[in-house]
C-alpha cells in the first residue's frame, strides 16, 4: 500500500481548510499544515501563546527566536498578523472564535472522543497544554496522526483507554492510511491510500468500519 508520509498528510489536511477560516495547529505533527496552505487562500492561523496571522516556517538561517509558536518552533508572521496576551489567546480558544483546530492524538474513538495528553503510564509525562480548551472551544476538531502505534496497534479505537481530553469533539481524522469521519453513528472511511481496501483496513483497525461510497484513493 502507498502509505502517506507526514508531509503528504499535512498537505491533505490543508486541502480541507477553507478560505477565511481561523485555525489553530496543535504542537507537533499538525504544525506542518502551515507549510501547505496556498498563499492565495486567506487563512488565519492562531497559536495559543498569543499569535494570529502565522505563516509557514522560516527558511533555515532566517529564524527569529523571539517569534515562536506554542511548541517553541520559529514561525513567520504574515502582513497584518499580530501578537497579544496569553489570556486573550485562551479567551479566543474558549469563546468559540476558532473555526478549526488540528491536533495530534494517542487515541481517538469512533464516536469522536479524544485522548491526547497522557498515556496513563506511571512514568509518562502528562502534557495537556491547551488541548482541552481547543478540542471543546473550536467549531471543528480535526486529528492528524499515524493510524498505528510502533507496536502495530490502531490509534482509532472503539473506546479510548487513555485519559480523555474531550468527549465527542473530533469530527475528522487524517492518517497515513485513510481519512475518517466520526460521529454518533461511528467511523466512516472517506479516503484510503492506493493499494488498501476496506477489508484490510477493517483488519488493521479491528473495527467494523462503514464505507462512504464516494470515497476515493488519497
Amino acid at each position: 500500500m502507498n502509505r502517506l508520509n507526514r508531509d503528504q498528510m499535512a498537505a491533505r489536511v490543508a486541502r480541507d481548510i477553507p478560505e477565511g477560516a481561523y485555525v489553530n495547529l496543535g504542537i507537533g505533527l499538525p504544525t506542518k499544515v502551515a507549510n501547505y496552505l496556498p498563499a492565495e487562500r486567506e487563512i488565519f492561523l492562531q497559536s495559543e501563546n498569543g499569535l494570529l496571522g502565522m505563516g509557514p516556517a522560516p527558511a533555515p538561517g532566517e529564524e527569529d527566536w523571539e517569534l515562536i509558536n506554542a511548541g517553541k518552533q520559529a514561525v513567520t508572521l504574515l502582513t497584518g498578523g499580530c501578537f497579544f496576551h496569553h489570556a486573550d489567546s485562551f479567551a479566543m480558544m474558549r469563546g468559540g472564535h476558532l473555526d478549526i483546530c488540528v491536533l495530534g492524538a494517542f487515541q481517538v474513538s469512533v464516536h469522536g472522543d479524544l485522548a491526547n495528553w497522557h498515556t496513563g503510564e506511571h512514568d509518562a509525562i502528562p502534557a495537556v497544554g491547551g488541548a482541552m480548551d481547543l478540542a471543546i472551544g473550536a467549531k471543528q476538531t480535526f486529528v492528524m496522526m499515524e493510524l498505528l502505534t510502533k507496536q502495530g496497534e490502531s490509534k482509532l479505537v472503539e473506546n479510548c483507554t487513555y485519559p480523555l481530553t474531550g468527549l465527542g469533539c473530533v469530527s475528522r481524522v487524517y492518517t497515513d492510511l485513510a481519512v475518517f469521519d466520526l460521529g454518533p453513528s461511528g467511523a466512516r472511511v472517506v479516503e484510503m491510500v492506493e493499494g488498501l481496501d476496506i477489508e484490510e483496513l477493517r483488519r488493521i483497525t479491528g473495527l467494523d468500519l462503514a464505507f462512504t461510497k464516494a470515497a476515493e484513493p488519497v
